[in-house]
C-alpha cells in the first residue's frame, strides 16, 4: 500500500471533513467505474485518504453491507427507530448519506471495517455488485424491512457515494 492511502494515525471525525468529494452514482456500472479509477490511483501511489479507512477497508465494508442484503445484517434495530426511519426512507434512499453517523452500541460505529488487502476487497466488491445487478436481494433491511430490487440498489449506491468520497485520486 502506498503512503498516500494510509489513514491518519489520529482518528478523523468524518462528519467534519470539509474537502471530501461529493459523488452521485446513477447505476452500479458508474459506481464500479469509480472503484476501478480509485484502484488504479492506489496502485500508482496517487490516492489520498481523507477518512479513517484504506481503499481495501472501504471496499470490504461496502461489499459486506451489500452481502447483508442477501444474508441479513447481524444486528437488530429497535422498533421505534425502524418506525421513525420508515418515514424518512425516500430521503435515505435517494438523498446523500450523512458522514460521521455511528450505529449505537456497535464497536467502531459500524460493521465490517477490518483491514482487508486491496485485491481481496476488490474481488469481493466486483462479485457482489454483479450479483446485485442481476439478482434481487432476499433479506430484510434492518431499517426499512422489505425493499424492492431498485431500492436495494439505490441504498448501496448512496452508501458507496458516502465512503468513496473520502478517497481522492491525485
Amino acid at each position: 500500500m502506498s503512503e498516500s492511502t494510509q489513514p491518519s494515525l489520529n482518528r478523523v471525525d468524518t462528519a467534519k471533513v470539509a474537502d471530501r468529494r461529493i459523488l452521485r452514482f446513477e447505476s452500479i456500472d458508474q459506481l464500479m467505474a469509480e472503484v476501478e479509477r480509485l484502484v488504479e490511483a492506489e496502485r500508482a501511489g496517487r490516492l489520498r485518504c481523507q477518512g479513517n479507512w484504506t481503499l481495501g477497508q472501504t471496499l470490504g465494508h461496502l461489499a459486506a453491507w451489500t452481502e447483508y442484503s442477501y444474508t441479513g445484517a447481524p444486528l437488530k434495530v429497535p422498533f421505534f427507530i425502524r418506525w421513525f426511519m420508515w418515514f424518512r426512507k425516500n430521503k435515505f434512499l435517494y438523498g446523500p448519506m450523512r458522514a460521521g453517523v455511528k450505529i449505537p452500541r456497535v464497536e467502531g460505529g459500524t460493521l465490517a471495517t477490518e483491514p482487508m488487502p486491496l485485491e481481496e476487497a476488490l474481488g469481493r466488491m466486483r462479485r457482489v455488485m454483479e450479483r446485485l445487478k442481476t439478482e434481487a436481494p432476499t433479506a430484510r433491511s434492518p431499517l426499512f424491512g422489505l425493499l424492492k430490487h431498485q431500492e436495494w440498489i439505490a441504498l448501496q449506491l448512496r452508501h458507496a457515494e458516502l465512503h468513496l468520497g473520502f478517497l481522492i485520486p491525485q
